[in-house]
């Protein structure tokens, strides 16, 4: 049984920790909400005062935050937890970030004689309740070795994608074609609606041809569609617009880096800021649809 840690129980984060529990782990969580700490409590979680009570004794640290501030405010500086934990600690964070910030949360804790790996993840919701999510990770080939059985409690697939920081690339580059893909999904089935095809039979047309994507498969973003999914519950759950936004900026960011020429994510980026500027940044970011399609509910 590994100690393990866990901070950060937001809509990814809680079902994270609730497989860690049920595979047997002695978890240890903390989070700003208590409601979402007491939901962990019941699972058979132990709860902390502090996310430096939390990691004091644990073996392993995951932390699931919205941004690269507060992965920073939590792990850096004397009261960090970086500080806060024992030697040999490993640390795996899970947040979407920009590579920058991974690197030196990475270095601090290599300095102190721990370990650090960046793993963020794909999959949703869904994916974190059912374990099934896909890490994509950074950092030395040791502590992703050792990160991998735990992981494996969370998630299907693991990838190591290269040295600190790759794992953030990855992630950006994949999230910024997945709102290309999205806008694209919701522009088609939109058109085909409006010119009388139903969008369920559109869909499973789309399905069986060139244009199958993940969109298509497992998040169709027209109402009704598919059940289990955003879109047939008002855009309520799963990946947020404003977090989209945010990690369509952070690709935005590495895209001028590294002088990457990026124009379909530019204008998915331009879709996604209207959308969020019209109030709809808690929805879920399917509800991009409803931009092309004036008489979907929102």
């Amino acid at each position: 049984m590994t100690h393990i840690a866990f901070i950060g129980l937001g809509n990814m984060g809680g079902p994270m920790a609730v497989n860690l529990v049920q595979s047997g782990h002695r978890v240890t969580v903390f989070d700003l909400s208590v409601p979402a700490m007491d939901s962990l409590k019941r699972e058979g979680a132990s709860v902390a005062d502090s996310a430096l009570s939390a990691v004091k004794e644990a073996d392993i640290v995951v932390t699931m935050l919205p941004a690269a501030q507060h992965v920073a405010r939590l792990y850096l500086g004397n009261d960090g937890i970086i500080r806060g934990a024992k030697p040999g600690t490993l640390f795996i964070d899970s947040s979407t970030i920009d590579a920058d910030t991974a690197k030196r949360v990475g270095a601090d804790a290599y300095a102190c004689n721990m370990h650090f790996i960046d793993a963020p993840v794909s999959g949703g919701t869904a994916g974190a309740k059912a374990g099934t999510l896909t890490f994509i990770m950074g950092g030395s080939p040791h502590a992703v070795a050792q990160a991998t059985p735990v992981l494996q409690c969370m998630g299907r697939n693991l990838f190591h994608a290269g040295d600190l920081g790759a794992g953030q690339i990855a992630k950006i580059c994949n999230n910024m074609l997945l709102a290309v893909l999205m806008a694209g999904t919701s522009e088609a089935l939109t058109m085909a609606t409006k010119n009388g095809i139903d969008p369920k039979v559109m869909s499973d047309i789309m399905l069986q041809s060139s244009g199958c994507n993940w969109t298509l498969e497992k998040y169709n973003p027209c109402p009704d569609v598919m059940e289990n999914v955003p879109s047939s519950n008002q855009y309520e759950g799963g990946f947020m617009v404003k977090l989209m936004n945010k990690d369509l900026n952070l690709a935005m960011n590495t895209a001028a880096d590294s002088v990457s020429t990026t124009p379909m994510a530019t204008a998915a980026q331009s879709l996604y800021r209207m959308l969020e500027s019209q109030g709809h940044g808690e929805k879920d970011f399917s509800s991009v649809y409803t931009l092309f399609n004036k008489h979907t509910n929102t």
